[in-house]
């Protein structure tokens, strides 16, 4: 998937909402351990019921991998089902691997051949060729750790080197290892006034933002300071959304909540597509 097709879908649905599938076996209604795989029956409602607001599915690896094999096969599921449902949606990998050499290359291998997502997070702390194998994959995107939203970002991400922060550092040399049609950064939305400095060196390239809802980060604010003429973003979503309720009618209660922030996007995102609309007209 192409950063133009990407932002066709944004302009189709009035949308940059990117919903996390963080699904905790522990907090999935009751009665869908009476299904065969409650991870991936969970998922299939969520989906079904959110995807008319939604351009993108991120599921987060750990809540998986947790299981096992048989966490696997429900995400493995998750993502056939997306592919075979609603082919044009944006479906990341969270997992945030970071290796070199024939390892990296088979960690791209793992996402993009054995499971079909079209993105993976990296961490880019090993340097390019812990990077670089996943980008040999044509229309397929590297995510890369740029700013995030926790607290312990301000260990490492805010050093200075050269009146620089370091996270800075990062992003002006991942710019040499890929570009606005391959890569996207990872910018947490708790990040004050980051992402306008951010836009001043990776202006054309998309952004994953996590930490708006549960975590505080306002929607409204993320866009003044990090969209473009492309919108180049991708707003993340998990709790929020699919823990809306823990009862039979969370799905509904999960389109719910997806509706609302699409609902804000949309007038977020108004001047853009106005302004696309009167260049192609």
């Amino acid at each position: 998937m192409t950063a133009k097709d990407i932002f066709e879908q944004i302009k189709l649905k009035k949308s940059f909402l990117c919903i996390g599938l963080d699904t905790d076996i522990r907090k999935i209604p009751p009665f869908l351990f009476d299904t065969s795989d409650p991870i991936f029956a969970f998922n299939k409602e969520i989906i079904d019921a959110t995807h008319q607001y939604a351009v993108a599915y991120k599921p987060n690896l750990a809540f998986y991998e947790s299981q096992g094999v048989d966490g696997w096969n429900s995400l493995e599921k998750t993502v056939n089902y997306i592919r075979f449902n609603y082919p044009n949606l944006f479906i990341i990998a969270d997992a945030k691997r970071g290796d070199i050499g024939n390892t990296a290359n088979l960690y791209a291998r793992a996402f993009f051949d054995t499971m079909n997502f079209d993105a993976v997070t990296v961490a880019p702390y090993m340097g390019e060729d812990s990077v670089k194998p996943f980008l040999t994959y044509l229309d397929k995107w590297v995510i890369l750790l740029a700013l995030t939203s926790n607290k312990g970002a301000s260990d490492f991400q805010f050093m200075k080197i050269d009146d620089k922060f370091l996270f800075e550092h990062i992003i002006k040399k991942s710019t040499e290892w890929g570009n606005s049609d391959n890569m996207m950064y990872v910018v947490g939305a708790t990040q004050a006034d980051m992402p306008t400095q951010i836009r001043k060196i990776i202006p054309n390239h998309f952004l994953l933002i996590p930490g708006v809802g549960a975590q505080g980060g306002s929607l409204a604010d993320v866009a003044q300071k990090a969209m473009n003429s492309q919108c180049g973003l991708l707003v993340n979503s998990s709790r929020q959304i699919i823990y809306a309720s823990s009862d039979e009618h969370f799905a509904d209660n999960a389109k719910i909540e997806a509706k609302n922030i699409q609902s804000e996007m949309e007038i977020l995102l108004s001047s853009i597509i106005h302004k696309q609309t009167d260049i192609t007209e």
